[in-house]
């Protein structure tokens, strides 16, 4: 008769999560306290257990689908087991409370920093910041690498819970001096030839708003600057190197200053923000959520 195998014992568990974090057989060995044939033993009793092979034997090692599900869970579970330790007085002096956040570059550069700065620190927090597109940060949410995460996305990550944060507006923007060089004539056609600020080659807004303008699958130019930072890609639109979407709230006061001026006034462009987290009781956690959601409200259209 087939025996039923429903638990995942925890020590095969957190051997998965210790392989994956540290790349290696041998790395997960060694920061287990034991031998490589014993790592190897338990990745493979699990992968038995569950019916899945659990991992890509390359190096680095990375999780499969199914893996990734066992990985989040392995960190949720350490994220228990320390918030236990916490309200136990286990935890050792000073120790502070890790709270890893995905977060896109305009929301750090503008409203997300002052919410983390209302979050009571007592206990200590410690923040992990990790700076992503907001259409990919549900992705480090799905490997398990983040606790919590601003994205575009409403979908649900499995095991997460999602909430509307609001509304981020971006405003399409120039110096005078490059709109005057640049973008005479036709807005629609001149975009196409104009150079354009991207953050990265992931950052799709400005094409988009192209393709929104021009009612076609023709994008933004094909010379273009890469700069990785939202204020550096505002010092860089205000330098006259090119043209880009704008956070309204970075956009005003350059437009009242006239060191930018709009391109389309009665196209602004606005971007639904979603808070996703981990669907398990972290009074850290809980308190990061409260300090967001509060801090999004004032921020960000309703």
């Amino acid at each position: 008769m087939k025996t039923e195998l429903t638990e995942l014992p925890l020590d095969q568990v957190r051997t998965l999560l210790a392989v994956v974090d540290e790349g290696t057989f041998d790395a997960a060995a060694a920061a287990l306290h034991v031998t490589p044939s014993a790592v190897s033993q338990r990745v493979k009793a699990l992968e038995q257990r569950t019916g899945r092979v659990l991992l890509v034997r390359t190096k680095p090692v990375r999780p499969t689908e199914s893996g990734e599900v066992v990985v989040r869970f392995a960190r949720q579970l350490a994220r228990l087991e320390r918030d236990a330790r916490a309200e136990l007085g286990m935890s050792g002096a000073g120790e502070a409370t890790r709270v890893s956040i995905a977060v896109n570059a305009d929301s750090l550069a503008t409203w997300f920093l002052p919410a983390l700065t209302s979050v009571p620190q007592e206990p200590w927090l410690s923040f992990e910041l990790r700076r992503e597109d907001e259409s990919r940060t549900a992705s480090l949410l799905r490997e398990g690498l983040v606790m919590a995460a601003v994205t575009s996305s409403p979908d649900a990550v499995a095991g997460c819970s999602v909430r509307a944060l609001g509304r981020m507006r971006y405003l399409a923007a120039a110096s005078p001096e490059f709109a005057e060089r640049h973008l005479g004539g036709a807005l629609r056609d001149a975009l196409v030839q104009a150079p354009v600020m991207t953050l990265d080659r992931s950052d799709d807004l400005q094409d988009s708003f192209v393709r929104r303008l021009r009612r076609s699958r023709t994008g933004a130019s094909a010379v273009r600057h890469y700069v990785p930072t939202s204020e550096g890609f505002l010092s860089a639109v205000a330098a006259g190197m090119g043209w880009g979407m704008i956070p309204e709230s970075q956009a005003e006061p350059l437009l009242r200053d006239g060191r930018l001026v709009q391109l389309a006034p009665e196209r602004p462009v606005d971007v639904p923000l979603y808070w996703q987290q981990w669907r398990l009781h972290s009074p850290a956690l809980v308190a990061v959520t409260e300090a967001v959601t509060a801090a999004a409200t004032q921020a960000l259209r309703q």
